[in-house]
């Protein structure tokens, strides 16, 4: 019997963090075999493809809008994901604009970046109560071929957000958003089982169900 040729997949991020989550996730192989991929990241390119634009709306509109460019400058399939976090006490925002939320461009160390994004979240909750802090991360993933949109999936997990930073483990706002039920931050959680509650988590499995289909 032949052996099948792994399909490769270009994992489109630049944040080490979502990628490290993205892969660990998909290398999962609860239903036996491991999937005929060949997981990509950007560093495999031949060379450096400039980031689309996130001009999109939504999270939606965004995901596409990356995974349909890389996957047209590549040449191979692109897994792109677009999330952030929406808080109901500021409309909703950061929403779409949460890794730039801060203003700071993509040049500084990503550190930097996400340390000044929570300080302007909590600076704009200072006069909301914790009872009205309700939030979610919300995450889009999309798989493209060229211009062409293979599958899609979308998650959200419901949580808090706390002033004080709480945990080492995670990015982002993660040591601002609190699992009420769990009474610990996104970064208290060990990597398997944040895996498993996260929004990307979440969407990164639904994701893997439709691939064996996609792959034949």
């Amino acid at each position: 019997m032949s052996r099948v040729t792994p399909r490769p997949i270009l994992i489109a991020t630049g944040n080490q963090g979502k990628y490290r989550e993205i892969t660990e996730v998909l290398a999962e192989s609860p239903l036996g075999d491991p999937l005929p991929v060949a997981w990509r990241s950007l560093a495999d390119l031949p060379s450096a493809i400039d980031p689309p634009e996130e001009t999109g709306r939504t999270f939606r509109d965004n995901a596409i809008l990356k995974a349909t460019a890389y996957s047209a400058a590549s040449g191979w399939w692109a897994l792109a994901d677009d999330s952030g976090l929406e808080v109901d006490a500021l409309g909703g925002e950061p929403g779409v604009h949460s890794a730039r939320y801060a203003g700071l461009s993509e040049g500084v160390p990503r550190a930097a970046i996400d340390a000044a994004n929570n300080r302007r979240l909590i600076a704009a909750l200072a006069d909301v109560p914790p009872p009205r802090r309700t939030a979610r991360f919300r995450c889009v993933l999309v798989i493209a071929d060229g211009k062409r949109v293979l599958a899609e999936a979308e998650a959200a997990v419901e949580g808090l957000i706390i002033d004080e930073p709480r945990g080492r483990n995670g990015f982002g706002y993660d040591p601002h958003f609190l699992l009420p039920q769990f009474d610990r931050t996104m970064a208290e959680l060990p990597p398997s089982e944040k895996n498993r509650l996260s929004h990307r988590g979440q969407a990164l499995r639904r994701i893997r169900e439709l691939l064996p289909e996609l792959l034949r």
